[in-house]
C-alpha cells in the first residue's frame, strides 16, 4: 500500500477508487462508509441533549468507527496479499495453496465490516427511534449506509470463498440481513 487512504484528503481518496490501480477497493470502501455512518451515529446522540442513552450512543459508535478505520487499513492490507499471491508464477507449486490461504484471509476482514455495520445500524436506528427528532434524517441516513456496506461486505465474503462451503458465508449473509428495518 503506497499510502494509507485514510490519510488522503477526500478528493484524493476517490481518485484512488476510480484510478486503474486495484485498491482501495471494495471492502475498504464498505468500511469508510460504515465508518461514516458511525459519526453521524455519533454527531446525532451528540446532539440529543435530553435522551438519557446518548453518552452510551456515542461511546458506542466511536468504538465502532474507530474499528473500520483498522478494517478499512487492514482490508488495503489483505487485498495487497491476494494480489501478491496472484503474482505467483502458475507452475508454481505453492501457488494454489498461497492463494487460497490469501482470499480466505481476506475475506475475514469483510465479514468484520458486515459484523460492524450490523451494530452500527442498530444504534443508527436506536437513535433514529429515540434520538433527537431534528436528527432523525441524519440516523436513518446512518443507517442506510450501514446496510449497503454490510450487504457489500458479505458479498465480498462469498466471492472470496466461491465455491468453499465456509460458514463465514452464512455468518456475513446474517450479518446484512441483520441491518434491514424491522
Amino acid at each position: 500500500m503506497a499510502s494509507s487512504s485514510l490519510q488522503d484528503p477526500v478528493e484524493r481518496f476517490l481518485d484512488r477508487i476510480a484510478s486503474a490501480e486495484p485498491a482501495p477497493a471494495g471492502g475498504t470502501v464498505a468500511a469508510v462508509a460504515v465508518a461514516m455512518a458511525a459519526g453521524l451515529v455519533a454527531m446525532a446522540a451528540r446532539l440529543a441533549h435530553e435522551w438519557p442513552k446518548a453518552g452510551e450512543v456515542v461511546e458506542r459508535a466511536e468504538t465502532l468507527r474507530s474499528r473500520l478505520t483498522t478494517l478499512a487499513l487492514a482490508d488495503e492490507d489483505a487485498y495487497a496479499k491476494v494480489m501478491e499471491a496472484l503474482r505467483l508464477p502458475p507452475a508454481s507449486p505453492s501457488r494454489d495453496a498461497e492463494v487460497a490461504a490469501a482470499l480466505s484471509g481476506a475475506a475475514d476482514v469483510p465479514l468484520a465490516i458486515a459484523e460492524a455495520a450490523a451494530e452500527v445500524a442498530v444504534v443508527a436506528a436506536l437513535v433514529a427511534q429515540e434520538g433527537n427528532d431534528r436528527l432523525r434524517g441524519d440516523a436513518v441516513v446512518a443507517a442506510e449506509l450501514a446496510g449497503a456496506g454490510a450487504r457489500g461486505a458479505a458479498q465480498l465474503v462469498a466471492i472470496n470463498l466461491a465455491g468453499l462451503d465456509d460458514p463465514r458465508v452464512r455468518r456475513a449473509k446474517d450479518f446484512a440481513v441483520a441491518t434491514r428495518p424491522r
